[in-house]
């Protein structure tokens, strides 16, 4: 039997750099950074003061009842808010969505929820205890609270997974309901990822690792800086991306608006360390195989790379190892960018929204720049084309994009022009 051909008919993004898909994409394609001071909480006993929060974010603005907002944690409004954006995208209603034989696959990376954080400060507190957590605080940190409500919200019935394999949530999410849909099992995903965990616990923790940089706290806009000898950590952020994933012939039998192929999928295992990468980036070279094979494509087919790129020594040099493996003498004509530079790293979104770039750059044929690449880390192999600080026009046909997660979890897909 031929294997259904799966394909992308909505976006949907809630991002530090816009509150929709078209104001984040015309944010990265001129390299504009969503970086900015804690605004969260306090941070005047951190010593990391920056991250790349959410502005001006409101439910109400997507036609959701407040009384509903007000019961779900902000890493749930989010996904549910990239959702209505991508369904309505696709050109589902909430009535033909529900009739369809759909489901969600929705990836979360740490899920430490503000809802967790303020139960904890009241159980903790001097007059506290268990009398002050708030009733609905159990459902409210559940790491599948957030593909729950959007099941809700749009009475979904079939399978709603979370996926949770750190920063390859995002991604391992988009494969899952790659497979849902070429399996039968359902016609209709709703795949991606969310976070937010700009909290006083969740950066203290990341403080504590040295995984977060400190020495951007006066200058934001310049912290994240993928492949640059200068970084000294990854931002981390927040956020949510979601797309509408569909069987071609029922794409084409409702007459949808289709923006690309998802081709293949891969994922591997490090099995090595729980927060390192192999140094070779053996692990990403095993998942990005696996894609390859999955969508029957060569390598020599991919014009651009939507880099993991957390701007961290250990990650930027091993992905890039993992590259000229992978790539071979290709790897010299690639263009390769993260994003993150602008955006942040959104954990368990990361993958999703990395992932609605590279479809945005099959569509609109523009590499967006990795910014704040003033002198690349040659000393660590860091010597490929970044495309550094300016996007490019470029006729781009297949895309590759990877996520490789604390934990040794590594992801990998391939989007091509359908």
């Amino acid at each position: 039997m031929t294997q259904r051909r799966v394909v992308v008919t909505g976006l949907g993004c809630v991002s530090p750099v816009g509150n929709n898909v078209a104001d984040s994409w015309e944010s990265v394609k001129n390299g504009k950074s969503g970086i900015g001071k804690i605004t969260l909480f306090d941070s005047s006993r951190h010593l990391v003061k920056i991250a790349g929060e959410v502005k001006d974010f409101n439910l109400d603005s997507y036609g959701v009842d407040h009384k509903l907002a007000r019961k779900m944690s902000r890493f749930a409004k989010f996904l549910l808010g990239a959702t209505i954006e991508a369904v309505t995208d696709s050109g589902f209603t909430k009535e033909s969505l529900a009739a369809e034989k759909a489901g969600i696959a929705a990836g979360v990376g740490i899920g430490l929820s503000d809802t967790l954080e303020v139960s904890y400060d009241k159980y903790f507190s001097p007059e506290g205890g268990v009398d002050r957590i708030p009733p609905l605080t159990a459902p409210m940190v559940l790491n599948n609270e957030a593909a729950a409500n959007v099941a809700i919200y749009y009475q979904i019935q079939g399978p709603a997974y979370t996926v949770s394999t750190a920063c390859a949530s995002g991604t391992d999410a988009i494969g899952l309901g790659l497979d849902m849909i070429r399996s039968g099992r359902v016609d209709v995903c709703l795949a991606g990822g969310t976070d937010a965990n700009i909290t006083g616990f969740n950066i203290g923790c990341y403080q504590a690792l040295s995984a977060l940089t400190n020495k951007f706290n006066d200058n934001p806009e310049k912290a994240s800086r993928p492949f640059d000898k200068d970084r000294s950590g990854f931002v981390m952020a927040e956020g949510a991306a979601v797309l509408v994933l569909e069987d071609y012939e029922h794409a084409v039998k409702r007459g949808a608006k289709i923006y690309a192929e998802v081709a293949g999928y891969g994922s591997s295992s490090d099995a090595y360390h729980i927060t390192a990468p192999y140094p070779d980036g053996r692990g990403g070279v095993l998942a990005m195989q696996r894609a390859f094979e999955d969508a029957c494509m060569k390598t020599e087919e991919i014009q651009y790379y939507n880099a993991h790129g957390t701007s961290t020594v250990a990650n930027d040099s091993a992905e890039t190892a993992m590259l000229k493996t992978v790539f071979g003498e290709h790897a010299k004509n690639l263009k390769i960018s993260s994003t993150k530079s602008e955006t942040g790293h959104l954990v368990g979104a990361a993958g999703a929204i990395e992932a609605v770039f590279c479809v945005k750059a099959i569509q609109d044929k523009f590499i967006p720049p990795t910014i704040n690449l003033d002198n690349p880390d040659l000393e660590h192999g860091c010597d490929l084309d970044y495309v550094p600080n300016k996007g490019i026009s470029f006729d781009v046909n297949a895309t590759a994009s990877c996520s490789l997660g604390f934990g040794g979890h590594n992801g990998c897909v391939i989007i091509k022009r359908i």
